[in-house]
């Protein structure tokens, strides 16, 4: 047998019995059996590179550790799906269905808790693996996704396809990844959704290789191959991807109903999290007919099972104080697995919250996840108690810095009004980091509290010094050369972040991320701000008399205004994002309204475009709009357009206006 015969034999055997483990669950071979091939392939591809395959199993390993995710333009925008809540709710998808045809059937398929992710094959091999991102704009993941063995490297289907699917972390390889974590004093991922999406962004592949995912494919996005989508599932199978086994044909809503039933039953015993159902009309042919929303196919539609409910022991009850001064009770749990994840502490809002729910330090109390996320209190059960139980009684002081606490005229929570107290600060500090701000990857609240705690990190300005303190950082327990260069290239990286994250970062009172774009994009540069009157501040539709109020008083006293200056001094960034200011763009000056579903840009993307032009994107037809923007299925809102004799384009058109503007 020469080499290349050798190399053929062990990458085709090797790729069975890949399929049979990760595919199947269905080994027919040891592990030392497996060991021993891949052993004989690596030495042999070692020895003739020329020889290595697309298809090998060796090449699995990914690349090398990347810079960055170059983002990705998906060919089709990856739509969501509309959720719904109740078994009344899916009788209406029904109806609405039955409307627009009589012959249909439906395929049924577990909503696997993880990540979308789009696979594109060209020639039989994998080119191009991408995350859904926004829908139309997503991230090469490529070298990432290759890591995972249920993905395969090569089908036998030639035509350039697209598959889609869902990355997903077994509740097993969940498990392990947590105990290693917290063997090494690192901070447990929440839930296994969380962890999936933490592995796909290492931009290591060799890390993700460790994680163990796993992908369950649902869509084949060529309708040409086969005339069903349960079909299509059927033959992603034969192309030996991994398709969930428990997928169900049903010809009924009351049979999709039933297995609704059946598999929120079973729910707690797979191995691997789910929310739902995913509910498709199943017959191709009658997807256009039914239609699209701007978001939504109108074919499809997710079930999401209740949030889960426990019942848990509700320890103590402490205080919490966070940036603006408001002190909040929290419950402190006896821990309990709700919804994959495991939950000890709990917010109970404020007084009156614990109050008109009767609830008592020492209570067996029902907890669920508001929206899957946010653990929540809903009441105590009285009829537990024995007696040892101790009434709710609201802290009369700060649990940080013991000032006396002051409620304010006609308002339900509490707050500490010392301006230094540390809580507030460690508070504020963690909001400024956070992904919705300025977004410093990887200064979390612990590594803040942490350097808080160390008093490195006591002010904002502090995180822009921390470089200076590298020597105590590599040092300190837990860091490490690595994670402290990652960490301060990503702060000296925020500070290009434009006007609005930072004024959204500094926590000026009822200013939230939007208004912060708003305010921004308006004055353009921290100066123009700093210097506007509240009379200013109100000549602008969406900013209020609170809104004015607060940012003038901000602004107006000199530790903030010396602590803007230290920030410039230190290189941040104080202009907006850039606004076009010509008169004569075509969207400039003029009120624009876009409807239906754009098939090149996210509709947050094409809102961008548009006001970077001087336009104002607005979400109601009026007298006063001068354009709307129509793309696929767009609804009431061109019907009253035409009604009132506005000025309708479509995206061919709104693409022509934006390359006139370039």
């Amino acid at each position: 047998m020469t080499v290349m015969e050798r190399l053929k034999f062990l990458r085709d055997t090797l790729n069975k019995y890949n399929y049979e483990y990760y595919v199947m669950d269905n080994p027919s071979v040891p592990d030392s059996e497996y060991d021993t091939l891949m052993n004989e392939l690596l030495r042999l591809e070692e020895e003739h590179p020329e020889l290595v395959t697309k298809d090998s199993p060796s090449q699995r390993v990914g690349g090398g550790i990347q810079d960055r995710f170059v983002k990705v333009i998906h060919e089709r925008p990856m739509l969501s799906l509309a959720d719904v809540f109740s078994k009344e709710e899916l009788i209406d998808f029904d109806q609405r269905i039955a409307k627009e045809t009589k012959d249909y059937s439906y395929t049924a398929e577990l909503k696997i808790d993880g990540l979308s992710v789009s696979l594109q094959y060209d020639n039989g091999y994998l080119v191009r693996a991408a995350t859904r991102g926004d829908g139309v704009t997503g991230e090469d993941i490529t070298e990432n996704v290759k890591t995972i063995n249920s993905v395969p490297l090569k089908i036998p289907y030639l035509a350039p396809v697209e598959v889609r699917g869902e990355i997903f972390m077994p509740t097993k390889s969940f498990n392990r990844l947590n105990e290693q974590k917290l063997a090494n004093n690192e901070e447990p991922f929440r839930n296994p959704r969380n962890a999936a999406a933490g592995s796909v962004r290492q931009l290591n592949p060799q890390i993700v290789r460790k994680r163990n995912l796993d992908v369950f494919v649902y869509y084949v996005m060529d309708r040409k191959i086969v005339s069903d989508h349960y079909k299509a599932l059927q033959l992603a199978k034969d192309w030996g991807f991994r398709v969930n086994p428990l997928n169900h044909r049903c010809k009924t809503i009351d049979e999709v109903i039933s297995y609704i039933d059946e598999m929120a039953d079973k729910r707690n015993e797979l191995p691997y999290d789910i929310d739902g159902i995913v509910i498709k009309v199943n017959e191709y042919n009658l997807y256009d007919r039914i239609g699209y929303t701007a978001k939504y196919p109108k074919w499809a539609i997710a079930y999401k099972f209740p949030a889960e409910e426990v019942v848990t022991v509700l320890k103590d009850i402490r205080f919490q104080v966070g940036r603006t001064g408001v002190v909040k009770p929290v419950a402190e749990l006896e821990p309990v697995m709700i919804s994959g994840s495991l939950v000890s502490r709990a917010t109970l809002h404020n007084e009156d919250f614990v109050k008109a729910r009767n609830i008592r330090i020492g209570d067996h109390v029902i907890v669920r996840k508001a929206g899957e996320i946010i653990p929540e209190i809903l009441g105590s059960i009285p009829e537990k108690r024995d007696g040892r139980e101790k009434p709710f009684i609201m802290a009369e002081t700060c649990p940080i810095c013991k000032s006396r606490l002051s409620r304010k005229e006609n308002k339900v929570d509490i707050y500490c009004m010392n301006p230094d107290c540390p809580g507030k600060s460690i508070e504020g500090l963690i909001h400024f980091a956070s992904r919705d701000a300025y977004n410093i990857d990887g200064l979390g609240e612990r590594i803040l509290t942490e350097l808080f705690n160390d008093r490195l990190i006591l002010t904002i300005p502090d995180i822009f010094r921390l470089k200076d303190h590298y020597d105590f950082l590599v040092d300190k327990e837990g860091f490490g050369e690595k994670s402290v260069y990652n960490l301060l290239k990503a702060i000296n990286e925020s500070k290009k972040n434009p006007l609005e994250k930072l004024l959204f970062g500094l926590g000026v009172r009822h200013v939230g991320a939007k208004m912060a774009k708003v305010i921004a994009t308006h004055f353009q540069t921290m100066e123009n701000l700093m210097s506007a009157t509240k009379e200013d501040l109100l000549e602008l539709s969406d900013i209020g008399e609170a809104i004015a109020s607060s940012l003038t008083e901000y602004f107006q006293q000199s530790k903030n205004a010396a602590m803007i200056h230290e920030l410039e001094d230190l290189g941040l960034n104080m202009v907006a994002s850039k606004k076009f200011t010509s008169t004569g763009s075509s969207f400039s000056g003029k009120t624009i309204v876009l409807t239906g579903a754009l098939e090149g840009y996210s509709r947050s993307e094409a809102k961008d475009r548009i006001e970077s032009l001087g336009g104002n994107v607005s979400s109601s037809v009026s007298h006063n709009t001068d354009l709307i923007i129509a793309g696929a299925d767009a609804g009431s809102k061109l019907t009253k357009g035409k009604e009132l004799g506005i000025r309708i384009i479509d995206e061919q058109e709104f693409n022509r206006l934006l390359e006139e503007e370039s």
